[in-house]
């Protein structure tokens, strides 16, 4: 079993040495427990029977979680010669009660409503090669009253011009054009890009970042001028029946046009020049097209890639809009780029799932963010586990490696009751074949039993 107190060693400069060993026992009982992962339930797990209070000690200990974060990617995870991308996305966590820092009402798109809970926004780096996530930075979504207000005054909108007649169409009488780059960022844009500005004075030097991937909710000219703030570009998604045009292009070069939107693009009609790849699989016809459009609510030309599904048996139709900010960036880099963001839900389902981002009954502020990124740790910890320690002590999955430091718990529980411990050869023996009874992939032992 890898020594844990030896692997966070180098997060030494951040944190004291009890907090080490407390921490040390806590990552040992979180590996090795069944059921939720609360105080009390790692308090009993622990290796040598650590008390309910020393727990609690720790959860309300001040831990730099952001700079942790990054010290154990770069000193287990981090590839120099590996491209990465900065994906984004926020995460709800259900809770009852009124007494948990941060419990409000937010919007829950696993569940397609709005649940009362924590929120949680996390930043994390995709490796492109490996296609993997990397929970670098979690920070805690507080709703401001100004939030609150802004949501409340929204919904007021929206009822009232289900009521009150559309007014004439047509621009009023005497307004200026407005420069679309001088936006107000909202407040929750203004929380990402300090997330970001923050993330990037640290890891400039190691790892350059050139794109910034966030689902749909942020395909808008506020996110993408925010992007471009931090010289990066967007990569995102837009509604599917959102107003794009072609570029104006002026059949008279000889006189001057101050025309700047072209044709509106029908989605059932792209241009055959704009098609890049088409396959067909299973009876469904797939096309991808890509183009420059224009948006008329964003302050610069669009990458765009649309992707069209069709049935062929019954000629129905679906597609998807992707776009970045990069026009030179090409349709295969621009669609794998934006599939490996669902990377970080797997990152959320492996903290919810296995590592108590959703069993945790902490109160206080201290306590909800220490509980909440630990299991965003526990996520890079458990990679670090299964696919870069040596294959001794490795395995296939997440249940593999929590059933093996189960089974080395009870085993060596066992052996304490010995009256004098066995041969080293045959402990290590013993330690293999029953430490991995419940696995579902085995590890091979070099060394076989005499």
């Amino acid at each position: 079993m890898p020594d844990i107190v030896a692997l966070l060693q180098c997060l030494r400069p951040h944190v004291n040495t009890t907090t080490i060993r407390q921490w040390s026992q806590i990552i040992i009982a979180i590996l090795a427990m069944s059921g939720r992962v609360t105080m009390r339930g790692i308090s009993r797990w622990t290796e040598k029977g650590g008390s309910y209070r020393t727990v609690q000690r720790f959860f309300q200990t001040f831990i730099p979680w952001t700079s942790i974060l990054w010290a154990f990617f770069y000193h287990y995870l981090f590839h120099h010669d590996e491209a990465y991308l900065l994906a984004g996305d926020e995460v709800v966590v259900t809770k009852s009660g009124k007494k948990t820092y941060g419990a409000d009402r937010f919007f829950s798109s696993l569940y397609g409503r709005t649940l009362p809970g924590l929120s949680f926004f996390a930043l994390s780096l995709v490796s492109i090669e490996r296609r993997w996530s990397f929970p670098i930075s979690i920070e805690q979504v507080i709703k401001s009253s100004e939030e609150k207000v802004a949501v409340d005054s929204k919904k007021k909108a929206k009822k009232s011009k289900k009521q009150v007649k559309k007014n004439k169409g047509g621009r009023p009488k005497g307004s200026k054009n407005k420069n679309k780059f001088n936006v107000v960022l909202t407040l929750e844009l203004k929380r990402i890009k300090g997330m970001i500005e923050e993330l990037i004075k640290r890891i400039r030097k190691f790892v350059p970042l050139t794109y910034l991937v966030l689902d749909g909710h942020f395909g808008n000219n506020n996110a993408s001028v925010m992007s471009r703030q931090l010289n990066l570009h967007l990569i995102s998604k837009l509604r599917h029946d959102s107003a794009l045009y072609i570029p104006y292009q002026n059949p008279d070069p000889n006189k001057v046009s101050r025309r700047k939107y072209g044709s509106k693009i029908d989605y059932n009609n792209i241009p055959k020049k704009n098609l890049k790849k088409s396959t067909t699989e299973e009876g469904i016809q797939t096309s991808i097209y890509q183009l420059s459009l224009l948006h008329k609510e964003f302050a610069q030309p669009l990458n765009v890639v649309v992707i069209v599904k069709t049935n062929l048996t019954d000629k129905s139709r679906t597609h998807i809009i992707l776009f970045s900010t990069d026009l030179e960036l090409s349709s295969d880099k621009l669609i794998d780029y934006y599939s490996l963001r669902f990377q970080i839900e797997f990152n959320f389902r492996d903290a919810k799932q296995f590592w108590g981002l959703e069993d945790f009954m902490n109160v206080g502020k201290t306590a909800v963010t220490n509980a909440a990124n630990l299991s965003f740790f526990m996520v890079n910890f458990s990679h670090y586990l299964l696919h870069f320690f040596p294959q001794q002590t490795s395995s296939d999955s997440v249940n593999d490696l929590k059933a093996r430091f189960r089974g080395y718990k009870y085993v060596s529980e066992i052996i304490k009751l010995l009256p004098e411990k066995p041969d080293p050869v045959l402990l290590r023996t013993i330690f293999h074949h029953k430490s991995c009874l419940g696995c579902i992939h085995p590890v091979s032992l070099d060394t076989k039993p005499s």
